[in-house]
């Protein structure tokens, strides 16, 4: 059977994934002075404005108007006069301190409040909610091809606007890339899209070449490109014209962007500029963790994980497995064993993949997952899973 699925990524200068740096260099200065701080940071940007908003609760003392313009700054926005600049954009913080009432929850779970219990009992759910993870074995990194090579693609587009190999670029940029399926495995790439912001020094023709020449090709592996790969660089022609100056952008925008490029379901919920205590990033973080060590232990070639969690509860009130008949067992098997192996209450998540460090901002742009820097990409459960295996 054949099949087509396409993903896309953006750039660190897209005016959504400026927002997502801002909020989580908010936390992570927060963490680096206090690592029980309580955040949900938000950001939203338009011509030369930023606005931060949200509720902390921390022992930390940020300059927050610093933070914004340097990491402005180091995105790369520097260049005045094209409508968003480190230099002349102007700053509005609007930050209150959490609720007491999401206090009462998290401080104190309803299993804390019973006779039995133990030190992971203490914090509960932040929220309600629905939280997925997945992995699949289609690359190294257990990640969905699509996705993988479209963050490529715009990483790529950065490196080559920061090392000077292509000047006249500037930071906002986007990417997609179509992959072709057949009986369920990767076959060839059929279609990539890419743009980039750019200077008014470079014709439209050169840039399309320079693209396709110091991207593109240095990027997409040549055994998936064929003769009848179709390729769209800078489509609509001119993009001198972007960032924030083109259009608005907002935290937390980009959530499949962030995940797995629409490859597995999203419970809706974004990460940027939220501390663990929120499951909606902790418990997605985890919930790819468990995916990963179940596909690198042979017990399924492709997995998703379903968790759902009430406000102010330790423990999820549901988990689903779906290993879309690649399992070795069952999928009501396999989530049995999830329960029995992974401890999904938000302490121990917390505690498992040390998460009250500064490392956010660098998952604000490129994807979440599928990168071997982060302590949720480990595969230390995989050969502990191996004894389940029939």
């Amino acid at each position: 059977m054949r099949e087509f699925f396409t993903s896309e990524s953006v750039t660190l200068g897209h005016p959504d994934k400026i927002c997502d740096r801002i909020s989580d260099a908010v936390l992570d200065q927060c963490l680096s002075q206090d690592p029980m701080s309580r955040v949900a940071c938000e950001c939203s940007v338009t011509s030369d404005f930023v606005l931060v908003m949200g509720e902390i609760t921390t022992n930390a003392v940020i300059d927050v108007e610093s933070i914004v313009r340097k990491t402005v700054e180091e995105i790369g926005y520097v260049e005045e006069g094209i409508g968003f600049s480190s230099k002349t954009l102007k700053v509005l913080v609007k930050l209150n301190k959490q609720s007491a009432d999401i206090a009462l929850g998290v401080d104190n779970s309803m299993e804390a409040k019973s006779s039995e219990q133990d030190e992971f009992d203490r914090i509960g759910a932040g929220d309600q909610g629905i939280m997925f993870g997945y992995a699949c074995r289609e690359t190294d990194d257990y990640m969905p091809l699509a996705i993988t090579l479209a963050h490529k693609l715009c990483k790529k587009l950065e490196d080559v606007r920061n090392d000077k190999t292509l000047s006249y670029l500037r930071p906002d940029g986007k990417g997609q890339v179509t992959v072709e399926y057949e009986n369920g495995k990767p076959k060839r790439i059929d279609a990539v899209v890419l743009s980039s912001q750019h200077n008014e020094s470079v014709s439209t023709e050169k840039l399309r070449e320079d693209l396709k020449k110091y991207v593109i090709e240095s990027v997409l592996p040549k055994e998936y490109i064929d003769e009848n790969t179709k390729y769209f660089i800078n489509p609509t022609g001119r993009f001198e014209i972007g960032g924030p100056a083109g259009d608005s952008g907002l935290t937390g925008r980009k959530i499949i962007v962030d995940t797995y490029g629409g490859k597995c379901p999203h419970g809706g919920g974004a990460f940027s500029g939220k501390d663990c205590t929120k499951v909606d990033r902790s418990a997605t973080y985890m919930a790819r963790y468990v995916c990963k060590n179940i596909v690198a232990s042979g017990l399924a070639d492709e997995c998703q994980i379903q968790l759902a969690y009430a406000i102010g509860v330790a423990k999820p009130v549901s988990i689903k497995v779906d290993t879309f008949g690649t399992g070795k067992l069952s999928d009501g098997e396999l989530a049995d064993i999830v329960s029995k192996e992974f401890d999904l209450r938000p302490s121990a998540i917390i505690e498992r993949l040390d998460l009250r460090k500064p490392v956010y901002k660098q998952t604000s742009a490129y994807g979440h997952f599928g990168r071997s820097e982060f302590s949720w990409e480990k595969i230390d459960r995989a050969l502990d899973l191996k004894k389940y295996l029939p």
